[in-house]
């Protein structure tokens, strides 16, 4: 099943890449931009069994930084690297890796061939329509139920009149650009959308695969799968969205069990000045409808953004979490939950 779906997912991407057009470019041109996304907040975070958390406290943290590079070929080929760092509070130290590198082919708008890793179909769609990911990640990215870059050949590109519907295919490993594992089988991920007027998006995604965890000596138990909606608006300062998700067996790929989960997500931003935005969001998730009924997540935040000037944004933010779920010990068993408020300033810093 899994070399008929890749072999499929191939034809599709050579044939598409054969027939279309070449796009004017300027060969040889480099470019080099950077983005950091950091916060100076104070933590409360408590466990309904044990109390506060190390967790809590005052902080400065630089969550992300991506230093990137494209260089341009010809005019249809380019290359494509970015690079990010990773601080692992367990051992104390700041890991360089990579997220992104890819060899590009642009033969039209219609057609876009990445080779590497690249940005999955769904995650980045969500964050462009959203609009804060510095001072969050989206729904499935925040909750671990899905990539928002992987390993394997993407293909994507903008169709019809008005370029009004554009569409994304992923074959890749499925453990994430973390991860370049090499598995018994591939991925696949896909995105349709439309764009009924400026500014406004209807889309749907799908993903159907191992993750990466089933290798030959290895046997999986289910496939993950997880189906994605939304429906957004941005234009002008404004923002209003929302998404959906339903996955099985995201995180039962090798386990006996069975599983499903879902969740949304709504959001709103509006322009008060040229330079300031409140927005507020509300996420609401069931991670465990079969094995642990009573496992959820309930999140929402709400802020005001300052343009400092050209590519530097302050929000100062308030945020909400709690976490539910049933554990064993101390006995009797029960449901514990962990809750965190968090309230400060965030910020990206792009070029």
């Amino acid at each position: 099943m899994y070399r008929r779906r890749l072999a499929a997912s191939l034809a599709i991407v050579l044939g598409l890449g054969c027939a279309a057009a070449h796009a004017q470019a300027a060969p040889g041109d480099t470019d080099v931009s950077g983005k950091m996304y950091f916060d100076f907040t104070h933590i409360d975070q408590k466990n309904s069994d044990t109390g506060k958390t190390d967790a809590s406290g005052f902080g400065l943290d630089v969550k992300r930084f991506y230093l990137g590079v494209d260089h341009q070929l010809d005019d249809t080929w380019s290359l494509h690297l970015t690079t990010d760092f990773n601080y692992v509070s367990n051992d104390g130290e700041t890991n360089l890796f990579v997220k992104k590198a890819y060899v590009q082919g642009r033969f039209s708008d219609a057609v876009v061939l990445r080779i590497g890793s690249a940005d999955m179909p769904w995650i980045g769609l969500v964050e462009k329509y959203y609009g804060f990911r510095y001072v969050e990640n989206t729904l499935v990215d925040r909750l671990k139920y899905g990539n928002s870059a992987d390993w394997g050949l993407h293909l994507g590109g903008k169709l019809g009149a008005g370029e009004r519907f554009n569409y994304a295919v992923s074959v890749i490993n499925g453990a994430g650009y973390k991860h370049a594992t090499r598995g018994k089988g591939v991925d696949v991920a896909a995105r349709v959308g439309f764009t009924p007027m400026d500014g406004m998006i209807v889309a749907l995604g799908g993903y159907s695969g191992k993750r990466g965890e089933e290798t030959q000596t290895m046997p999986a138990s289910h496939t993950a799968t997880r189906a994605d909606l939304m429906v957004a608006w941005a234009r002008d300062g404004w923002r209003l969205g929302g998404e959906y998700f339903r996955a099985s067996n995201w995180n039962t790929v090798l386990k006996p069990d069975a599983d499903k989960s879902s969740g949304w997500s709504v959001w709103a931003s509006a322009p008060l000045s040229d330079s300031v935005e409140v927005f507020a969001r509300y996420d609401r998730a069931d991670l465990s409808e079969d094995v642990d009924p009573q496992a959820s997540d309930a999140y929402y935040n709400a802020g005001v953004q300052f343009q400092v000037t050209k590519g530097f944004k302050l929000a100062a933010v308030y945020k909400h979490g709690k976490r539910e779920g049933s554990v064993v010990a101390p006995l009797p068993p029960h449901v514990a939950s962990l809750r965190t408020n968090e309230i400060g300033l965030w910020g990206e810093v792009k070029f």
